[in-house]
């Protein structure tokens, strides 16, 4: 390998530790994303995409890290491979590069598609554990921030223009940006 071996990790929230997953690798750059992995519209994804170059690797924990529709997965694996940047994922023992062979692209398809089944069916099991605790009356949902006269003074004040953006409204209220939109979507 002539580039550089180029590390992405990926948590879902600031609390999570992301130490566990490329742990006891070398790797000369590394970019850590502490966002949802929805989609791939997450700001250290994107830059470590823009920052990589032809005979760099990849280095990923797991296909799940890097991608959670295997649509996305596929794509930009291909994209990354066309451009000869090799992509290694160390859970699964495989790495993708631009001598792939039928059967490479084969085992993409699998084993993305097992990732996303995977991450399904614990959102299944997630919901109908919900559903069940809310039954007994042990889940309430999410905890409001606010109370609702406190809400009803927030979205007054963005309606009047008394902040400028919704991150100065949310500085004000003690709340993020996203729970403010949030807030705002409630009326």
């Amino acid at each position: 390998m002539k580039g550089q071996k180029v590390g992405y990790v990926r948590v879902s929230s600031v609390e999570q530790n992301t130490g566990r997953q490329l742990e006891g690798i070398e790797i000369d750059r590394m970019f850590i994303d502490k966002a949802s992995g929805k989609n791939t519209d997450r700001p250290k994804f994107q830059e470590m995409l823009n920052y990589v170059r032809e005979g760099d690797m990849v280095v990923v924990h797991s296909m799940d890290r890097f991608a959670r529709s295997l649509k996305d997965l596929v794509e930009e694996v291909d994209k990354l491979v066309k451009r000869g940047i090799a992509i290694q994922f160390i859970k699964e023992k495989i790495t993708f590069t631009a001598q792939a062979t039928p059967m490479d692209n084969l085992m993409l398809q699998l084993m993305g598609a097992f990732a996303q089944f995977e991450r399904e069916i614990i959102l299944e099991r997630q919901k109908e554990g919900i559903k069940l605790a809310a039954a007994q009356g042990k889940y309430k949902g999410r905890v409001h921030k606010l109370k609702p006269d406190q809400a009803d003074a927030l979205r007054q004040a963005w309606a009047e223009g008394k902040y400028s953006s919704k991150a100065a409204l949310g500085k004000a209220f003690g709340i993020s940006r996203q729970a403010v939109y949030r807030y705002l979507k409630m009326e």
